[in-house]
């Protein structure tokens, strides 16, 4: 293997976060048990956030984004993990606190990892990537709280995304009948062939009445937008319905009432894939490979190298990336 590698960097100066690629030595990596040789990496909309210097996630510069990556051990000090062994990273607040995936190597702590499971290669780990992932905790959650098939249907709202895509897709397969609500009427038709039964347009919910309770429609929804839209999903539950919340694209505030919790008993769920304790990561990890038709995660799948990641990370946080993004990090 070279002493070097070729890694994004986000750099901070006069208040502007400038990106560029360059060759930096492998002991520049920092500390950790697990040093890791990267295939694969993706671009989420947190890394959006961070390519382009939004949201303070980033504390010190220079930094390497990415705040997933899969890819094979190189060395471990960890007797969990040895050399060969295929892992995968999402979260831990990796690619904002501690340099990240978009280099072609790693070092991190071995509690960070997941082994890569039966079934599922690097690359396509990162087609699911934390957007995935997340929204397998989010259905997960939603099944804990009692959502079945049967209970009615379920909406996917910011569907046209990474993490509404895969959520219509398990969902579908999970035999639920699901809706998703998107803002671009040219996704409507990628969203049927995943397994949509019905395409809300996003007006009809930032647009919906500001009443605190309105008829019920939705046994269960998958909302990675928050917002005006979480507001209107809230009042238009079924009685017990549940939503699992896991997105702010579209606000970080939202308004309701008491009433559809105790008129109602609707159950609002907080999902976090960022410190997810380890064995859940694994079930969810697991639920994907049983649960995600990988004919369909290929086809919502289109692979960039490095020095395209500064491009599709604005494109991202304006709405327009359809389905998931790969990162070859040694195209």
């Amino acid at each position: 293997m070279p002493n070097t590698i070729t890694a994004l960097f986000i750099d901070e100066v006069d208040g502007t976060v400038m990106p560029s690629l360059r060759r930096i030595a492998t002991d520049d990596l920092p500390p950790g048990d697990v040093t890791i040789v990267v295939d694969y990496s993706t671009v989420n909309y947190k890394d959006g956030l961070v390519v382009n210097g939004l949201g303070k996630l980033v504390r010190r510069y220079p930094h390497i984004p990415g705040v997933d990556l899969a890819g094979i051990v190189e060395s471990s000090d960890s007797p969990d993990y040895r050399p060969g062994d295929k892992v995968i990273l999402t979260g831990w607040r990796v690619g904002e606190l501690h340099w990240g995936g978009y280099a072609q190597k790693a070092r991190v702590k071995a509690e960070w990892l997941v082994p890569l499971p039966p079934g599922l290669t690097t690359r396509r780990a990162m087609a699911i990537g934390t957007a995935g992932f997340t929204a397998m905790l989010a259905i997960m959650a939603l099944e804990d709280a009692g959502l079945t098939p049967a209970a009615g249907e379920v909406l996917v709202t910011g569907a046209a995304g990474g993490l509404g895509s895969v959520a219509v897709a398990v969902l579908h397969k999970l035999g639920y009948t699901v809706a998703a609500s998107t803002g671009r009427a040219d996704c409507a038709d990628a969203l049927r062939q995943l397994g949509a039964a019905s395409i809300v347009p996003r007006s009809e919910l930032t647009d919906a009445p500001k009443r605190p309770l309105l008829s019920e429609r939705w046994a269960g929804c998958v909302d990675a937008v928050g917002g005006a839209q979480l507001s209107a999903v809230i009042a238009a539950m079924r009685y017990h319905g549940a939503i699992a919340a896991c997105g702010n694209a579209g606000g970080l505030e939202f308004s309701t009432t008491v009433l559809p919790f105790i008129l109602r008993g609707v159950q609002l769920l907080g999902i976090d894939s960022v410190l997810c304790p380890v064995e859940r990561r694994k079930r969810a990890w697991a639920r994907l490979v049983q649960d995600l038709p990988m004919g369909l995660l290929d086809d919502m799948t289109t692979q960039i190298g490095l020095a395209d990641v500064p491009e599709q990370a604005g494109r991202i946080l304006k709405g327009r990336v359809q389905g998931r993004l790969v990162v070859d990090v040694n195209a």
